[in-house]
């Protein structure tokens, strides 16, 4: 039994451990088979920094929406290198896009646009399979930290396959780190019980 509960406690630390990684990349992951990491993101005062890749096999990224809490001014710019991409605000979510008012619903507070819309722009533009890209952006971002900016965000991929199929993207939700701590205690506390148990029997 000594051999057990040593296991589980070995589970919960390393599942700790990971979730504590986990939370520095934010996994997304749309339609036919596309995905996408966000990594490497901070929140420095009004300036929101990340790196986005495209893991998806075929699509490029051409879109990317921000449903971000609250009402927020229209005073966001993108700093540094474009990559092509120019910022909106007020975007008209699309395209099967999610946001806080559902699918289809609302606009997005900013956006990066290779295209008019979030749903249109041409599917040989954006960031391509494979290819990384980091982005600045500067505006009100109060009363949010990096993760929460992060996580709202939506990706368009557009130019999947030979019917130049598209699909949205959305975040994989992460586990937070002391959810995953108070799981660990709670295997521990059962095979404590379990313990009590035995060693009752045997008296």
């Amino acid at each position: 039994m000594r051999n057990t509960l040593m296991a589980l406690v070995a589970f919960a630390v390393i599942t700790l451990a990971g979730a504590q990684a986990r939370a520095d990349t934010i996994t997304f992951q749309g339609g036919f088979g596309t995905s996408a990491t966000v990594s490497n993101f901070s929140l420095t005062g009004s300036t929101f920094t990340f790196t986005l890749t495209n893991t998806a096999s075929a699509g490029n990224i051409t879109a990317l929406g921000f449903d971000l809490t609250g009402d927020r001014p229209n005073t966001y710019q993108l700093v540094g290198a474009s990559n092509g991409f120019t910022l909106a605000h007020d975007v008209v979510a699309q395209a099967g896009a999610v946001t806080s008012a559902g699918i289809n619903q609302g606009v997005f507070d900013v956006a990066l646009l290779t295209g008019s819309n979030f749903g249109n722009g041409s599917g040989n533009g954006g960031i391509a399979p494979g290819q990384s890209v980091t982005f600045t952006i500067t505006g009100d971002f109060s009363n949010m930290n990096a993760q929460q900016i992060a996580e709202s965000l939506s990706l368009r991929f557009k130019g999947i396959g030979p019917n130049d199929e598209s699909t949205v993207a959305e975040p994989n939700p992460v586990p937070e780190p002391m959810t995953m701590l108070l799981f660990g205690t709670g295997l521990i506390g059962v095979a404590g019980i379990a313990r009590r148990r035995r060693w009752a029997r045997r008296d």
